[in-house]
């Protein structure tokens, strides 16, 4: 077993030069140490297992280099990757339909592969130069915890276990995160199989310096949404009273030519029919004077919900039992408005991926549902 560090001269083509040969390699990554071999090479994936202790069909992912290299060995639709392309590169393990261009001891029973692309440079750098996907599972073995040093790891193996390993790239204490977030993309709705530091959520943070500036952050955050075309879209906005609720649907209004927004404090709601394609109806609906879960069911949302609108709720706090309807029925946009002075907002924007996103099904190939990789 070697031992490098990862500043070491040369030390990407020793690990590359290692795994073109079956080598197993202990290797950092943005969450934990990681145990690295040749996805491709069905030896090499026999080792790793070996060295893992894993029980017999418990799939493996893989780190990928970047959209073109994934799309080479899982099946992704239009919907799929418009998803992930506004979570990716980062701490997440995406499940998918397998091409079957990998080991097959890496699949779940149902031929489906877990996936990476990581945010981390290291592993980028060493994909770059591999040119093909290699094992991303912890370096830990079966039921034990995740390492974070070099130490740690050895310390936790019998000499057995050492002598599985080819090469050890050393790159110190890495920083205490929880394995990947492990979505399944294989079902019709999307799946949190385990949750790591990352939601899987899009969150975005801005500051507003005053009431005209939030007008148009609401205009700015409306465009970069991404969203299914055939749904509602709702927008449920939180925070105190005065900080801004009533002047960020002012500023989504204004793109849709209302100039006439006020607050609907006493009458619950408004709508505004609307001559734009995209939406049939602005509804805005105001939950400060809701005190209880039996009002919320006289809002018939079930309606709006039904059909192409537009709904932005102020006091998104009050949503109670309705939330889980609107998740279910719509694409959800949260936005927390706080002060952070007298003139100064922090607008805090969280997009929802619960929305069902695998019916699309154009990649030419049947997506399965997905297994369960570590």
């Amino acid at each position: 077993m070697k031992i490098l560090k990862i500043n070491a001269k040369n030390v990407f083509m020793e690990v590359t030069k290692t795994l073109k040969k079956g080598g197993l390699v202990i290797f950092p990554s943005d969450t934990v140490y990681g145990a690295l071999v040749d996805a491709t090479n069905n030896d090499a994936v026999k080792k790793l297992i070996a060295f893992k202790n894993r029980p017999p069909g418990k799939a493996i992912s893989v780190f990928v280099r970047d959209f073109r290299m994934l799309e080479e060995y899982v099946c992704l639709n239009h919907k799929q990757k418009s998803v992930l392309q506004q979570i990716l590169p980062g701490c997440f393990t995406i499940i998918l339909k397998s091409k079957h261009k990998t080991s097959k001891l890496l699949e779940a029973e149902n031929g489906s592969l877990g996936i990476r692309i990581p945010n981390y440079q290291p592993v980028n750098n060493l994909l770059n130069l591999f040119g093909k996907p290699v094992t991303a599972t912890s370096a830990n073995l079966a039921g034990q915890s995740p390492c974070y040093s070099i130490k740690s790891l050895l310390n936790s193996l019998s000499k057995t276990k050492e002598k599985l390993i080819d090469l050890v790239v050393d790159a110190g204490e890495l920083p205490r995160n929880k394995p990947s977030t492990i979505i399944d993309l294989g079902k019709d709705k999307v799946e949190i199989i385990r949750q790591g530091d990352i939601g899987f959520n899009r969150e975005e943070i801005y500051v507003s310096n005053s009431p005209e500036q939030t007008k148009q952050l609401a205009k700015k955050i409306y465009k970069n949404i991404k969203y299914p075309q055939d749904k509602p879209l709702v927008f449920i906005i939180k925070g105190e009273l005065g900080v801004g609720k009533t002047v960020f649907v002012k500023g989504l209004g204004e793109l849709f030519g209302i100039k006439n927004i006020i607050s609907p404090s006493y009458v619950i709601y408004y709508e505004y029919k609307l001559k734009d394609k995209i939406f049939d109806e602005f509804v805005h609906l105001d939950l400060y004077n809701i005190d209880s879960n039996e009002e919320l069911d006289y809002l018939n949302l079930q309606s709006y919900l039904a059909g192409k609108n537009l709904l932005i709720f102020e006091w998104g706090e009050k949503a109670g039992r309705i939330f889980d309807l609107i998740k279910s029925k719509a694409h959800v946009v949260f936005v927390q408005i706080n002060y952070k002075n007298l003139t100064k907002r922090r607008l805090v924007v969280n997009t929802n991926y619960t929305q069902e996103i695998s019916s699309d099904n154009d990649s030419g190939q049947a997506c399965l549902p997905a297994g369960r990789p570590e």
